[in-house]
């Protein structure tokens, strides 16, 4: 869907982004990872032209983006930024209601989508009629994503969406935002520097480091096959972590012969010893598990 071909964006003659490549799929979450100041950013902004390139090419959907007007390639992209974004002169409803505005939807289209994504996003309707500062931090990004949301565009793009918020609240939005059915026919490209928000809701991930790509690769293949020391040295410090959410059922059961579990195949190893760890008494199945997970974890070491 979003194809990024030798792109490089220079400010005072210093590179931001040196000449980089990389694919968003249909219907993926492609994070970009990386430290501030490493280019990810401004590699997100030049999708929607935000920020014109210097050099290379961006295509959506085949298309280059150059061949558009900036404001109408905008109205087919969804676009969500730290700290919501939203005009705060205006109520919840208007924030929502811009960009049908710009498309020029009738006003029961705009109501009736609106109450839709407010259902989804976990939202009341008595909000509506409130400014940006009278709500709370949770609150004000979920209406910034049902903003960027409600004319169902096919690109979403999210720079650092979630990162002014708390750690509880934080957890919330991101198990609304990852059971939303809107997200399965859109891609999506996720701007954060928290490895766990990354690993929480990316399909691939896109490691920069000082305006490069260092790797792109699916969550296992950033942990058990980095191309290098930066690779392996920025996930240590999360990596038992990181392993025990990246690993699923599926994966270990060629060392839980006998072992009786009514857990789906897709769970991951860390829900589920969450769980099993709540039996204080059969502590059997909760020690199998781990054992199980050690054999799989030693087998991918690298």
């Amino acid at each position: 869907m979003i194809t990024v071909e030798s792109v490089s964006k220079s400010f005072g003659g210093r590179p931001a982004v040196d000449d980089i490549s990389f694919q968003a799929n249909d219907a993926e979450i492609l994070v970009l990872l990386g430290t501030s100041g490493c280019g990810k950013t401004t590699t997100l902004k030049m999708i929607n032209r935000l920020i014109e390139a210097d050099s290379g090419n961006i295509l959506i959907d085949g298309k280059n983006i150059r061949d558009r007007k900036p404001e109408e390639l905008r109205m087919g992209i969804g676009f969500v930024m730290q700290n919501s974004g939203l005009f705060p002169h205006y109520t919840v409803r208007e924030n929502i209601a811009t960009v049908p505005r710009l498309l020029k939807w009738d006003r029961k289209k705009t109501e009736d989508r609106t109450e839709e994504l407010l259902s989804k996003l976990h939202l009341s309707t008595h909000l509506l009629s409130r400014f940006p500062n009278e709500l709370s931090g949770g609150q004000q990004q979920r209406v910034g994503i049902a903003r960027a949301l409600i004319s169902n565009p096919p690109v979403l793009l999210m720079d650092e969406p979630f990162g002014a918020l708390d750690n509880i609240t934080k957890a919330g939005i991101h198990a609304e935002f990852k059971s939303l059915e809107e997200l399965k026919n859109k891609t999506t490209v996720l701007v954060t520097h928290d490895v766990q928000e990354a690993f929480e809701l990316g399909h691939r991930i896109c490691l920069m480091d000082k305006g490069k790509i260092i790797q792109t690769g699916t969550l296992k293949e950033m942990l058990y096959r980095p191309e290098n020391d930066f690779v392996r040295d920025f996930f240590a410090a999360n990596r038992l972590l990181l392993e025990y959410k990246v690993t699923v059922v599926k994966d270990v059961l060629p060392f839980l012969l006998g072992f009786e579990m009514d857990f789906p195949e897709d769970s991951s190893i860390w829900t589920v010893i969450q769980k099993l760890s709540a039996d204080q008494v059969n502590t059997a199945p909760y020690e199998q598990m781990v054992q199980a997970f050690n054999r799989y974890r030693k087998l991918q070491a690298v």
